[in-house]
């Protein structure tokens, strides 16, 4: 197609968000908190005020783990430059405008939205960056947006990509870097994943069933059966196990001296890699007399970013849109 004679095409990468400063910590936890799909506090009229108490109560905690990354999240700048990155790459197959909306924090969908409407946007890729399908991750994000396209003027048609687990180019970029790191010196792998609460699993979100074959799938190309777990507990829920922690612990006292730590779910670095992992839990194992190696998050790599260029022009073509 030619970009000079098309109306340019919308993408919004859609993931959570991160607050960039310490001070944005507790209006970060407040929206998080405020989400209904997440968490429901007592009643509907009373989820605000609760989240307003709990983001107060947890903000001090939550700050000390923001100031070990020099005070904020650095998910913003990396997505950002996902969308340089993807942009450039979807030059080739028509004028496509690359955006970030975070659930959570800023750019929320309302502040992205409008600026692609008046590049002319009719057309809008909504491309999840979370991997694995949930209703508190992905389905939240793609409400929010839908709800702020139903509020603006122009009608615009979205075209959701709602996950990807058997992405090419995410297994490849997976198998690749723990290959890396079982050819450095060996060990356990490790699969770690967000957790969520046991009841979403139990009502239907095909979260596990998806990482269950991104790991599947991975497996096929490290020939190394790894060992899945579940990190970021929060809340007095029944969450989903083993932890990683637990896993860790487990692992270190059966004899194993080397784990290989891969953030499944993550595929940018932010608070749960660069100090869950990176600090928290590489501590732990090193106490436990064991040594713990994440492998590196996907960020911007050129060939994850192929990948995701590749699920929007298919996405495109499906829908007749190129």
């Amino acid at each position: 197609m030619s970009a000079g004679e098309q109306t340019p095409i919308g993408v919004v990468l859609l993931n959570l968000g991160g607050p960039e400063r310490v001070e944005e910590v507790r209006p970060f936890l407040y929206n998080l908190f405020s989400d209904r799909l997440i968490i429901r506090l007592g009643p509907a009229c009373m989820q605000k005020p609760l989240a307003w108490l709990i983001a107060k109560r947890r903000a001090p905690k939550s700050q000390g783990y923001y100031r070990q990354l020099a005070g904020g999240s650095p998910l913003n700048r990396i997505t950002a430059a996902q969308c340089q990155a993807l942009e450039r790459e979807l030059a080739g197959h028509g004028p496509f405008r690359v955006e970030m909306a975070m659930r959570y924090w800023h750019p929320l969908a309302s502040e992205t939205i409008p600026g692609l409407l008046t590049q002319g946007v009719r057309r809008l890729v909504a491309l999840t960056l979370y991997p694995h399908y949930s209703i508190a991750t992905t389905g939240s994000s793609l409400a929010d947006l839908r709800d702020c396209l139903a509020q603006q003027a122009q009608e615009v048609e979205m075209l959701p990509i709602e996950s990807w687990p058997e992405a090419p180019e995410y297994i490849d970029c997976l198998a690749r870097r723990i290959n890396d790191c079982l050819a450095d010196g060996g060990g356990e792998v490790i699969y770690s994943a967000h957790s969520l609460p046991v009841k979403f699993i139990a009502e239907g979100d095909p979260y596990v069933e998806h990482l269950k074959k991104t790991i599947a799938l991975v497996e096929a190309q490290t020939v190394k059966t790894g060992h899945l777990c579940f990190q970021s507990r929060s809340g007095p829920v029944e969450w989903l196990s083993p932890s990683t922690p637990e896993t860790i612990t487990r692992l270190a006292r059966a004899g194993c001296r080397r784990m290989i730590v891969v953030p499944i779910s993550f595929v940018s670095d932010h608070v749960e890699t660069l100090c869950e992992i990176d600090l928290q839990y590489q501590e732990l194992a090193n106490g436990l007399g064991a040594k713990l190696i994440r492998t590196p998050s996907l960020n911007t790599d050129p060939h994850f970013i192929a990948g995701l260029a590749r699920l929007v022009v298919s996405a495109c073509q499906g829908q007749g849109w190129a």
